[in-house]
């Protein structure tokens, strides 16, 4: 499900955090991503915006449309290097201060919920103490899966992660309105300032 999110209508809360890892997924909303790129860059300048796409998001928005949009160069693909020259993944997981998967799809969900760490930013991911938010992009009723909501009630239950529901939305493929769509930027960063806000509090 998708619907276009024009970032103009949404107010911009407030969002301190120094180091925001983004992780884009294999979902029709991907094509999103390089709106959204421009709108972190120009709404919280004093941010440093890292991106990382799946194999299966570049799909949906080129890397060149990403870079451009950013101005950080391409976003890093999420597979392991055939020569890496350090631990990819204990990089990725100190470096940020908090970490956004927009949209993330049911596939990246269960991976994530499972414990998987078969890609460098699902390792990152269950290492990280960097507070997570999560913006699942669902097909019509996958909402209602019952394997889906187990993934998100064992996601609930870390201490620094958060799901975002999604959000209704018209379905690309059927044209009807359903739940589906990921959660809006500006609530994705709403969310992640409140995690971020709480996390450094309790430490």
């Amino acid at each position: 499900m998708t619907t276009p999110q024009p970032a103009t209508t949404t107010e911009a809360p407030p969002f301190h955090a120094k180091r925001l890892l983004y992780i884009a997924t294999g979902g029709v909303q991907t094509m999103f991503l390089p709106m959204w790129l421009s709108w972190l860059r120009t709404t919280y300048p004093d941010t440093e915006v890292r991106c990382i796409v799946t194999t299966s998001a570049r799909r949906f928005a080129t890397p060149t449309a990403a870079a451009a949009a950013a101005g950080t160069g391409k976003p890093m693909v999420d597979v392991w290097p055939d020569e890496p020259d350090g631990a990819l993944h204990v990089e990725l997981a100190s470096w940020p201060d908090a970490v956004l998967v927009h949209p993330a799809t049911m596939h990246f969900v269960a991976r994530f919920s499972l414990g998987l760490a078969d890609t460098p930013s699902l390792l990152a991911l269950q290492c990280t103490r960097a507070p997570i938010v999560v913006c699942p992009a669902l097909p019509p009723n996958g909402h209602t899966n019952p394997a889906y909501r187990r993934h998100i009630v064992e996601l609930s239950e870390r201490d620094n992660v958060t799901v975002l529901p999604p959000i209704p939305g018209v379905s690309m493929s059927t044209g009807e309105t359903g739940i589906g769509t990921a959660a809006l930027m500006p609530h994705a960063i709403a969310a992640l300032e409140d995690l971020r806000s709480w996390t450094e509090a309790a430490q």
